[in-house]
């Protein structure tokens, strides 16, 4: 089992990339735990406690013969569009009450699907759409993310 115990700093974009390891929104901010690839190889993440990783991070084995870039899984999501900027900025006001992990765009909110939260907006008379697409959510003021 292969070991990532470092991300690489952004400088380090030239590092020839062994594989590819694609995480949903959740999987990106846990830092210890096993996940395969869809090619059947066994990685174990063990990165400092807190790391949050992002779209395009590299990570690398304990070795440091293997580079790992971390992509944005597809999931299951709701974007959120408005009309006008105040009624997608009162959504975002009512789901950040809610503590609720955000991708947030000037055209658009997104959010992990949930069934009550669609049916919130939709009370809000804003546009919800059910997508499966990559969710890259804010990771909150302080570099740490609170997901649910």
């Amino acid at each position: 089992m292969l070991t990532l115990t470092q991300r690489l700093s952004k400088t380090s974009a030239d590092a020839a990339v062994s594989l590819i390891l694609a995480l949903t929104a959740e999987e990106r901010t846990r830092s210890r735990y096993r996940v395969e690839t869809p090619e059947g190889q066994s990685l174990y993440l063990r990165l400092p406690r807190g790391t949050i990783l992002s779209d395009g991070d590299l990570l690398q084995s304990e070795t440091g013969e293997v580079v790992v870039q971390i992509v944005a899984k597809p999931e299951a999501v709701l974007t959120v569009q408005a009309e006008n900027p105040v009624d997608l900025l009162r959504a975002s006001y009512h789901l950040g009450n809610r503590h609720v992990p955000l991708e947030i765009d000037p055209n658009y909110l997104r959010l992990a699907y949930d069934p009550v939260l669609k049916t919130m907006l939709e009370q809000l008379g804003v546009e919800v759409r059910a997508e499966v697409v990559p969710f890259q959510p804010e990771t909150g003021a302080y570099g740490h993310s609170h997901v649910h």
